[in-house]
């Protein structure tokens, strides 16, 4: 009868110590916690996600969970660009848009670049974060927030500064390559460039607090040739 007891015992305390172990008391993005208490023999769920922006909250941008409190707001010393990545010709439009026409069923791979202007009188962000998403459609029940239609490898990513592409020597940037094609289905369509620059890491379970940043907005219009 007393080893049953011990053994008992054991199991408790070793199920308590593992609760204690596992328990997420925080959450990166508040609106993802559960309210329900876990049972004795149940574990909390540590959450990792990528940019919860209308992939897994109903967020317009990044500012449902991030400050716009950097030093780094002025779009002159900024660079926000998107390039054909076999000639490294802009796609910049006179009013700031881009413009990426593309044949259907063509493959078609365009450089984000993002960072910049080298500036000492300031502190600069070291961290790029971008996302490639269809406003119109933020809300249905589909992880890819693309234009419909349209097939892509990256719509989104978050980057330390520090690459090297010609042309941008004078400037601390990110340049990651992204490939689209548009389907049998594809329209053209209007989508947006969510930027971020950042510097410092978010408090976790309190976004707003730890992390300097500035938040962008590009126009992009795909076009099927």
């Amino acid at each position: 009868m007393k080893a049953k007891f011990i053994i008992l015992v054991t199991i408790v305390f070793v199920i308590a110590v593992l609760n204690t172990l596992t328990k997420q008391d925080n959450f990166y993005h508040p609106e993802f916690e559960k309210k329900t208490e876990p049972s004795l023999f149940e574990f909390n769920t540590a959450y990792a996600y990528p940019p919860a922006v209308g992939i897994l909250s109903h967020s317009k941008n990044c500012l449902s969970c991030h400050n716009n409190n950097g030093q780094w707001k002025d779009d002159d010393k900024t660079i926000i660009d998107i390039l054909d990545n076999e000639n490294k010709k802009s796609f910049r439009q006179p009013d700031g848009s881009f413009l990426i026409e593309v044949n259907r069923y063509e493959q078609k791979t365009v450089l984000t670049v993002i960072g910049r202007k080298k500036d000492k009188s300031i502190s600069v962000p070291y961290r790029n974060a971008w996302l490639y998403i269809d406003p119109a459609i933020i809300g249905i029940n589909s992880l890819s927030k693309f234009a419909p239609g349209w097939d892509v490898n990256l719509p989104m990513s978050c980057r330390l500064v520090g690459d090297k592409l010609p042309g941008y020597d004078d400037a601390d940037i990110t340049s990651l390559p992204m490939t689209i094609q548009p389907l049998s289905s594809s329209r053209d369509a209007e989508i947006q460039l969510q930027v971020m620059l950042t510097k410092g890491e978010s408090v976790k379970g309190k976004a707003q607090e730890g992390m300097t940043g500035n938040y962008f907005e590009r126009k992009v219009k795909l076009s099927v040739k």
